[in-house]
């Protein structure tokens, strides 16, 4: 579990090996990550973007960027938080992640919130 708080916006995320979406025999390890977005800040804030670091077991790494998340640019309202889940496949049963979500307040101020490493790693792999 992945928890991070930048200005008041708080990330937490939990993954979690996807078995039956992957596929060992052919380097394919699907891993599904839940995330939740909570902010203890006084202003509502709208996520514009996303920015991942995907690093696998080999040291491939991977950037993704984008508008919004699973189709949404949120706004998050004080005391209320937005939940969504995804998906990353590798190549590797172990990995990470982390980046930033681009929040911009109704003043107009924008800042990254961070989300903080997390491993993505298939049951047992690592003791």
């Amino acid at each position: 579990m992945a928890d991070a708080i930048t200005r008041g916006i708080r990330v937490n995320v939990e993954s979690e090996f996807r078995d039956d979406d992957s596929s060992p025999e052919d380097d394919i390890y699907v891993f599904a990550y839940h995330v939740t977005i909570s902010n203890h800040g006084d202003k509502p804030v709208q996520l514009m973007t996303r920015h991942w670091i995907i690093t696998d077991a080999d040291g491939k790494v991977e950037e993704v960027k984008g508008a919004g998340v699973i189709g949404a640019q949120p706004t998050i309202e004080p005391g209320q938080g937005f939940s969504y889940s995804s998906f990353c496949p590798l190549k590797t049963p172990v990995g990470s992640m982390y980046g930033t979500y681009q929040m911009v307040t109704q003043e107009g101020d924008s800042f990254d919130a961070v989300i903080a490493p997390f491993t993505l790693a298939v049951p047992g792999t690592l003791q």
